[in-house]
């Protein structure tokens, strides 16, 4: 747990700078800042998507994946605790900038990926914190920019970092041996879109934004999926 514990505090560390520095940085700056991470985001879904071993494997990840997080109104729920969140903390001056926004990004960013379910592995199995602590300075740096531009509530974003990270090292005994290296590539392909989706939102280029929220369930997908088809021999 000490590197999810680095990490954790990395991120806390990082929101915190930046939301300092936020205040002192011109509207038309954060602006550029905004959009700058937006691209980042887009480029690091797109490097992800052309990692896919099984383009129909995806497919089929992410339109069941999506339709189960509709079902379920996971983006609503997802939004409605960074809502939630904001109101518990409105009185203590903590809440500045778009807080749900930040929250919301920054949760979904830092703790989706395949460096958080390899890195949480390794840490768990081998004491190998190698890339979850090189995650963590890439969270950090992230976090700075993240909350320049959208406030505190990339801050808070590090409790789902916690919660993730965590849980996936202290179980890492009891998943390794379903995430082969297909399955590992292919939840890494399947939050590509999902990544893509969310650099769509911080770039503002839709009038209603993408339901990242909802596409959430497919990352877990490729666990089942994938030896089904192996077993069917497609």
């Amino acid at each position: 747990m000490i590197a999810t514990i680095i990490n954790t505090v990395l991120v806390i560390i990082g929101g915190t700078i930046g939301t300092l520095c936020g205040n002192k940085i011109p509207e038309k700056f954060t602006a550029g800042i905004m959009t700058v991470m937006g691209l980042i985001t887009v480029s690091i879904g797109v490097q992800n998507a052309a990692g896919m071993t099984n383009t129909l494997v995806t497919v089929i990840c992410l339109v069941f994946g999506t339709v189960l997080g509709t079902m379920l109104k996971l983006d609503d729920k997802i939004n409605n605790s960074g809502d939630a969140l904001k109101a518990k903390l409105a009185k203590t001056g903590l809440v500045k900038g778009r807080f749900s926004d930040g929250f919301v990004t920054c949760s979904v960013l830092f703790a989706v990926g395949t460096m958080t379910v390899l890195g949480s592995i390794r840490a768990g199995l081998n004491k190998d914190y190698s890339i979850i602590l090189t995650k963590s300075v890439m969270d950090f740096a992230s976090a700075i920019a993240f909350s320049a531009a959208l406030g505190t509530g990339v801050i808070f974003s590090s409790i789902t970092v916690f919660v993730i990270q965590g849980a996936i090292t202290l179980l890492a005994g009891l998943v390794e041996p379903i995430l082969t290296a297909t399955v590992v590539a292919e939840m890494s392909a399947v939050g590509g879109p999902i990544f893509i989706g969310l650099g769509i939102n911080l770039l503002g280029l839709r009038k209603e934004p993408v339901k990242v929220g909802d596409m959430l369930p497919a990352i877990f997908l490729p666990i089942i999926v994938c030896p089904l088809w192996t077993y069917i021999g497609l």
